[in-house]
């Protein structure tokens, strides 16, 4: 068995990019056994309207993934565009939800895991957005809608989200900062955290931080889009290894 942890995000996976859902469902099955863990950091589907959205695309990746978790753990944190996922996807799916903010024991060493989207903090309308739609009642609320009205919701969102990122490309406020970094970093003071691992930015990279006269260092996911994908696996021996997948 080759003795690491592997870590996606952004897959955005959805009725509309089947090359991007081939891809996945062939790295499961490359892994399926053969790893110690899968961790999804966030925006594994495109858009979440709830666990009653139950379309065959949807059943064909709940069956992939009950499948996989028979032989390889597999945890999933929220993103921002599929915050709304539950518990009810997570029974039948196999997978474990874990909290926006999760620390990993891997192999005697500590990583903290998030999405990343906290660490945008020069974009205060989506911070604020993302403290809105994170709220309990505000979720509760909009379950409540019917699927139809959520469908609708959801669509409108996501094009208002493309409409700006096609307007400013990428632009600095949709990066992670050093303030944001450093915040959630204060709330690990003390906790030995040496590495940080997060996707949403879509700019995979490797950066360091100076904490409490330490390094720390960064890495961010890569994204999947069009035939291409990618994971970050770190080893029992320490080391850490980014690598392509291609559909």
């Amino acid at each position: 068995m080759n003795t690491q942890t592997i870590f996606i995000s952004d897959l955005h996976l959805s009725a509309d990019v089947p090359q991007l859902n081939a891809l996945f469902f062939q790295s499961l099955q490359d892994w399926r056994g053969k790893i110690d863990a899968l961790y999804i950091l966030g925006d594994f589907f495109d858009v979440w309207v709830g666990d009653d959205d139950d379309g065959p695309f949807i059943q064909s990746i709940k069956a992939a993934l009950a499948d996989f978790a028979q032989a390889t753990p597999v945890f999933v944190q929220h993103g921002n565009r599929d915050f709304l996922l539950g518990e009810k996807f997570a029974a039948e799916s196999g997978i474990r939800l874990l909290p926006e903010q999760f620390v990993a024991e891997l192999y005697g060493k500590p990583y903290l895991l998030v999405h990343g989207d906290e660490l945008c903090s020069d974009d205060v309308a989506y911070q604020q957005f993302r403290a809105q739609s994170r709220n309990p009642m505000w979720q509760a609320a909009v379950l409540m809608k019917p699927l139809a009205e959520r469908r609708m919701l959801a669509g409108q969102i996501r094009m208002m989200s493309e409409t700006k990122k096609n307007a400013e490309g990428k632009s600095e406020i949709s990066d992670a900062t050093e303030a944001g970094v450093q915040a959630l970093l204060g709330k690990y003071a003390g906790q030995n955290i040496e590495v940080l691992i997060h996707g949403h930015t879509h700019r995979p990279a490797v950066h360091t931080h100076a904490i409490d006269g330490r390094t720390l260092t960064r890495y961010v996911l890569q994204d999947w889009e069009g035939e291409t994908g990618g994971y970050l696996s770190v080893h029992a021996d320490g080391r850490i290894e980014t690598a392509l997948l291609y559909a």
